[in-house]
C-alpha cells in the first residue's frame, strides 16, 4: 500500500492559491480600469459648438468616458466626422482628466446652392453644405459657378476672387464688423451688407479696400440706427481722402433721399 504524499497535495494547494490570487487580481485590476472615467474633460478650440454638445457628440455612450476604452478608441478608431470640424484630438491630463482640441474648418464665406448653404475656404473649397445659418460668415452673392461639388473648389471663372474674399472678411473681422452679405457684380465691384443688413456699403472695386472699411468702422456708430446705402467707392488713401455719401432709405414715397458728404459725417 502507497503512503500518502503529502507534500504533492501541499504543491497541488499552493497552484490552486496562485491561480485564485491571479484571478483576484485580475479582476481587482478591472475593476479599476472600468471605474477610472474621464470626469474632467476641457474642450480648446471651439467657436461653434459648446463643450456640452461636444462632449455629447464624441462621448455619447457610457464606456467612451472610460479613460483605457477612451484612449485605444481615439487610437484606432477614425474620428466622428462632424460639421464644420476638420479634427479633433483627445490629450489625457491625467486618469480622470483631458483636453479635447478641436481643429475647426477654415471658412470665410457660403453661397447659396440648390436650397443649402455650402461654406467654402479661404482657397475656394467647398467644405461642408448644410442649411445651418453661421452668424459671423457672409453670403457671397454676384458669383458665377456651375456645378458645386463638396470639396472640390468652388467653379468660378477667377480663383483670384478667393483671395478678395479672404481680404475682404479678414478686414472686417479685424474691426469687429459684422456683414451679413457680400455682393459681387459683373465688373467685380464691392458692397457690403451690415447692421443687419440695413446698410448697404458701395465699396467699389478691390483698390484701397483696407483703407475703405477702416474708413467705414469710423462711420458706423454715426449710422447707427438708420437704414440706406453708404457710397465710399472713391475713397482713397489719397490727402484729400475722396469724397463718400450716405443715402437715407426713403420712409414712405413722399420722402425724398436724403445725402451727406463725409464733412457731415
Amino acid at each position: 500500500m502507497r503512503d500518502y504524499d503529502y507534500q504533492d497535495d501541499d504543491s497541488i494547494k499552493r497552484e490552486k492559491l496562485k491561480k485564485w490570487t491571479a484571478l483576484a487580481v485580475l479582476l481587482l485590476l478591472a475593476v479599476i480600469v472600468v471605474g477610472i472615467r474621464l470626469t474632467d474633460i476641457t474642450v480648446k478650440g471651439s467657436t461653434r459648438y459648446s463643450p456640452e454638445e461636444l462632449e455629447e457628440i464624441i462621448f455619447p455612450d457610457y464606456m467612451d468616458k472610460n479613460t483605457l476604452y477612451c484612449l485605444i478608441k481615439d487610437r484606432l478608431r477614425p474620428h466622428k466626422e462632424i460639421p464644420f470640424i476638420e479634427d479633433y484630438d483627445i490629450q489625457l491630463t491625467g486618469p480622470f482628466s483631458a483636453d479635447l482640441v478641436i481643429y475647426e474648418k477654415s471658412i470665410i464665406g457660403y453661397v447659396r446652392y440648390m436650397s443649402s448653404n455650402m461654406y467654402f475656404d479661404k482657397d475656394g473649397i467647398v467644405v461642408e453644405n448644410s442649411n445651418e445659418m453661421i452668424e459671423d460668415v457672409p453670403e457671397i452673392t454676384g458669383l458665377r459657378f456651375g456645378h458645386i461639388v463638396l470639396n472640390k473648389e468652388l467653379p468660378v471663372s477667377d480663383s483670384a476672387l478667393f483671395g478678395e474674399i479672404m481680404n475682404i472678411t479678414q478686414q472686417l473681422d479685424y474691426y469687429g464688423i459684422d456683414a451679413t452679405r457680400i455682393d459681387f457684380d459683373s465688373m467685380r465691384n464691392v458692397t457690403v451688407f451690415v447692421s443687419g443688413g440695413n446698410i448697404e456699403v458701395k465699396m467699389g472695386s478691390s483698390e484701397n479696400i483696407d483703407s475703405k472699411i477702416s474708413i467705414l468702422n469710423d462711420m458706423l456708430p454715426n449710422l447707427s440706427g438708420l437704414s440706406g446705402t453708404l457710397h465710399i467707392e472713391n475713397y482713397s488713401d489719397d490727402d484729400d481722402g475722396g469724397i463718400y455719401t450716405f443715402e437715407k432709405k426713403k420712409e414712405s414715397p413722399e420722402e425724398s433721399s436724403e445725402a451727406t458728404e463725409n464733412e457731415a459725417l
